[in-house]
């Protein structure tokens, strides 16, 4: 809807700012209980989305890309979602975590299931 509003240009200046900054602000109360560096890619998403920036394709990729976050099991190849370890998942505990192993670590991390980003 804030893109349709965005696209019928009701004002002259800063038209896509306004509406991106409103998206920003109903996303970041929608997903308060994420995780801060998920929540940052989601509020980023929307915002491009109803800017005009990010097409519809990509924004449905996001929501799937979170989704299979949230459906990890063991043997999944995951990263960080900076992208700086790279591993795989050992098994998912009773209380939702995921235990992991880096490559080319000796220790299993434990983990929140949102921290990590599927592989491939």
């Amino acid at each position: 809807m804030l893109k349709a509003f965005h696209r019928r240009a009701p004002f002259l200046f800063f038209n896509g700012n306004t509406f991106a900054d409103v998206s920003r602000q109903i996303s970041a109360l929608i997903f308060a209980e994420v995780p801060v560096m998920r929540r940052r890619e989601i509020i980023s998403a929307a915002a491009h989305y109803v800017a005009g920036v990010l097409d519809r394709d990509a924004m449905i990729a996001v929501i799937e890309g979170l989704w299979r976050s949230a459906q990890l099991s063991p043997g999944d190849r995951v990263r960080t979602l900076r992208g700086t370890l790279h591993g795989v998942i050992v098994r998912v505990l009773e209380d939702g975590r995921v235990a992991w192993k880096p490559d080319g670590g000796a220790v299993d991390l434990i983990a929140l299931p949102e921290t990590l980003t599927p592989e491939g």
